[in-house]
């Protein structure tokens, strides 16, 4: 009985030891990513995902371990991807033996709610989250981009948004915003630098979590429960592209560098408009006030005839 209990002793020692170990690890393993010029969103990324390693029961500093939690849990193929990644750089930095196991990344296609439910959202949620919606909802800007948006980086009155600091390698943008959103971001306390408060990327997805899901349940709408922050980035360049027909346009939206991440949103768009696609309506005036007139309401100009008329067309 004795020895039992010096050995739960012991291990429990050693469990705490090693714990104690390992936090240091991951603090001196988020430091290296810093020297090395990851951006802040990476090195919270992998930490997070380090942390769902633990609490699969994975040690971290036995790769045979961490393989264990990967075939006992089933996870998501694009989530086991990111983990494998996070965990190879941390394998990596610590001098581990670590053989990934195989995986196969699914593109997977994005949901692309109505924009009666984003505005449901909106209308809704506490005034910071719905401010926070309504930029990401005009400018596509990822909810990482948002949180260090600072108030230096918005004129307010040009109602204009600059975004210099950049996610995923992406080019940085700037952006003609609606009166409306300027109303509700000027509402706003300024208490910190950044627009949105000091609170952290987790802390806003959390919160807006909540309200989310007390709203679907108000309205009684479960879609409402599948819009993320990153949904109406998705949504944005599908409706952007709907509206122009311009995958550089929608490339410039997004400041994607590659093209190929552009595309998917030309088949999203076919998917969702392919009965209106060839729908148009069509108006003939004279005079460029009538044409003014018809811009104005979203009629895009197709060409002029011999009789000096202007031809214009707008989707149904």
């Amino acid at each position: 009985m004795i020895a039992t209990q010096q050995k739960q002793t012991v291990a429990g020692e050693l469990q705490k030891t090693t714990g104690q170990n390992l936090k240091g690890q991951l603090v001196d393993f988020a430091w290296h990513l810093k020297r090395e010029g990851q951006s802040v969103s990476t090195i919270t990324t992998y930490s997070s995902l380090l942390r769902k390693l633990q609490k699969l029961k994975a040690n971290l500093l036995d790769p045979e371990s961490v393989k264990d939690a990967f075939a006992k849990h089933e996870l998501k193929p694009n989530s086991k991807a990111c983990m494998i990644a996070a965990y190879t750089s941390f394998a990596n930095y610590c001098g581990l033996k670590w053989k990934p196991p195989k995986y196969r990344w699914q593109t997977t296609i994005p949901f692309i709610p109505e924009e009666t439910e984003i505005d449901a959202l909106i209308a809704g949620c506490s005034k910071q989250i719905s401010a926070i919606l309504q930029t990401l909802k005009e400018t596509a800007m990822r909810i990482g981009e948002a949180c260090r948006l600072k108030w230096i980086n918005i004129n307010m009155e040009n109602q204009t948004i600059i975004i210099n600091d950049p996610e995923k390698n992406s080019n940085p943008g700037i952006f003609k915003v609606s009166s409306k959103l300027i109303g509700m971001l000027q509402a706003l306390p300024k208490k910190h630098e950044r627009v949105f408060g000091k609170s952290t990327k987790q802390n806003k997805t959390w919160l807006f979590k909540l309200q989310r899901e007390r709203l679907a349940r108000k309205l009684g709408n479960p879609r409402l429960t599948e819009i993320t922050f990153h949904t109406l980035r998705h949504w944005k360049a599908t409706e952007e592209y709907h509206r122009t027909r311009d995958i550089i346009h929608v490339q410039q939206l997004l400041r994607h560098k590659n093209i190929k991440s552009t595309m998917l949103y030309i088949s999203i768009e076919q998917a969702i408009y392919q009965e209106a696609n060839d729908e148009f309506v069509s108006k003939a005036v004279e005079t460029t006030e009538e044409a003014q007139q018809l811009i104005d309401v979203g009629f895009e100009y197709v060409c002029t005839t011999p009789e000096n008329l202007m031809l214009f067309k707008k989707r149904k």
